[in-house]
């Protein structure tokens, strides 16, 4: 493969991933439903495995009950085979949940996600998301106030670019 375009694919692959983290913490569905393939799998740990399909719909039941999500790539290593990929991204993710007992939790969690990409129609999508929880805390947390609605973030009202528009 010609060196600039394996780099155009990796930085291609790179913003997708950045987009699953956009999806997730702003609890965009419809754009997290456009970063797959359509016979994708992806393994959540104890959360979801097996077609994204299934993802999805945890998905559609838990992020209700997120208050705040907050992805953030660390290292993200990625192979380029002409229309195929493989990669593994380090993350730290925090979500501030219920705690079960009325209250709320600080939800950390170390994550590598064990990736592999194809390109479709010019686009590169998750084939198949295998996500490893190396470290996952649980902590009180104090009263955050009201849950932010996603939608009035100020993302979508100062940044006017396509890749920042909600789903």
């Amino acid at each position: 493969m010609e060196a600039l375009a394996e780099l155009v694919a990796k930085e291609e692959i790179r913003q997708l991933a950045q987009l699953y983290s956009r999806g997730v913490d702003r609890k965009d569905l419809a754009l997290l439903r456009t970063l797959y393939t359509d016979d994708a799998i992806d393994n959540h740990g104890p959360y979801s495995s097996g077609p994204v399909t299934n993802y999805y719909a945890f998905l559609e039941r838990s992020l209700p009950h997120m208050h705040i999500g907050s992805h953030h790539i660390c290292n993200h290593l990625v192979s380029v085979d002409g229309d195929t990929a493989q990669g593994e991204v380090y993350a730290i993710a925090w979500h501030l949940i219920p705690d079960g007992k009325g209250g709320l939790a600080h939800d950390v969690q170390s994550v590598r996600y064990v990736d592999n990409y194809r390109k479709e129609n010019g686009r590169w999508l998750f084939a198949r998301r295998d996500v490893q929880f190396d470290m996952k805390l649980l902590l009180p947390a104090d009263d955050h106030g009201d849950k932010p609605d996603p939608t009035q973030d100020a993302t979508y009202a100062v940044l006017p670019a396509a890749l920042f528009a909600r789903h």
